[in-house]
């Protein structure tokens, strides 16, 4: 079986999710909801991390092996909420590849940087990889991103193509790469509904992850 991309849910509604195979495949898009960004604002109960370095944003360790190489090609939008979500976007995507290289989606940097539905998705996806006996390697494209706010500023939609043509599946017991073509399969249109965690800091979690598969619009 040959793995590229991560598997990926498309459209994860509150009380389902629709997980495609570990191997690829499906033309699931995502919903046309002009509202998304302003629902589900919930309060946040769960303990804040501890700040600590420029390393370790937000306190917690979202670094990869040198193989695994994530690639944020945008530029930081000009208002600060929204600069700040989208910085804490690629955290997200950072936070599920190091939950997929430490076999685990019970890492610090996965429940830092996601709740409610989103932490649910990345739970879904991360299992997917461990019970496939896989890890990532290669590089991994994330390009032409937009935000958009809520007017109350709690709440910002992050979204962005990603290209995972030169990024493939690895083995973990026998260190294979799992190399295939590039395909439609490789790029995606995601949309992330990021909130503000209730502090005067500048945290945003994943609270919704909405995936668009083999995008027309990202190739």
């Amino acid at each position: 079986m040959k793995h590229r991309s991560f598997p990926v849910a498309a459209a994860l509604a509150a009380t389902a999710a629709l997980l495609l195979t570990a191997c690829g495949g499906g033309d699931d898009k995502s919903r046309d909801d002009n509202k998304t960004a302003g629902t589900d604002q919930g309060k946040e109960k769960s303990a804040k991390p501890a700040r600590a370095s420029r390393d370790n944003p937000d306190g917690v360790d979202v670094s990869l092996p040198k193989d695994m190489n994530l690639v944020f090609d945008w530029e930081k939008p000009k208002a600060r909420n929204e600069a700040a979500a989208i910085d804490d976007a690629s955290n997200y995507i950072r936070a599920i590849y190091r939950g997929v290289n430490k076999r685990t989606a019970k890492d610090a940097a996965v429940t830092t940087y996601f709740t409610g539905d989103g932490l649910h998705y990345a739970q879904v996806q991360i299992n997917e990889w461990v019970k496939g006996g896989w890890t990532g390697t290669g590089t991994r494209r994330h390009f032409d991103a937009t935000t958009r706010s809520t007017t109350n500023g709690n709440s910002v939609e992050v979204a962005f193509c990603s290209d995972a043509s030169k990024f493939y599946g690895k083995e973990v017991k026998t260190g294979k790469v799992l190399k295939t073509e590039a395909s439609p399969k490789d790029f995606g249109y995601y949309r992330i509904i990021m909130i503000k965690f209730p502090t005067g800091d500048d945290l945003w979690r994943a609270s919704k992850v909405f995936v668009e598969t083999k995008a027309a619009k990202c190739q």
